[in-house]
């Protein structure tokens, strides 16, 4: 049942197998980079986070059209009492 196909590596790992001390040297360095990459690219990870939150909310609003319709009248109710409160501090 074995399979003489390599086995897919992620970007972020080493190749098991590698004898040579330079070229593991080199897949170390290679996979270093490629993690600090993924965890540093801030608004990469802040783009995959809103399309996750858009995709629920979809789906969501999909499942249930009430229910989305009210959560929206409420932000939208909050988010006017937030404005008039403001105001209303700042004129007195």
């Amino acid at each position: 049942m074995s399979v003489d196909r390599p086995v897919p590596v992620p970007r972020t790992a080493v190749a098991l197998g590698i004898s040579d001390p330079v070229e593991k040297a080199r897949a170390e360095l290679k996979a270093t980079l490629a993690a600090i990459e993924v965890k540093a690219n801030v608004p990469k990870r802040v783009g995959h986070g809103v399309d996750r939150g858009v995709a629920q909310a979809r789906e969501f609003a999909r499942v249930n059209p009430t229910g989305a319709a009210a959560t929206v009248v409420g932000v939208a109710v909050a988010a006017g009492l937030a404005v008039w409160g403001l105001v209303r501090l700042y004129t007195r």
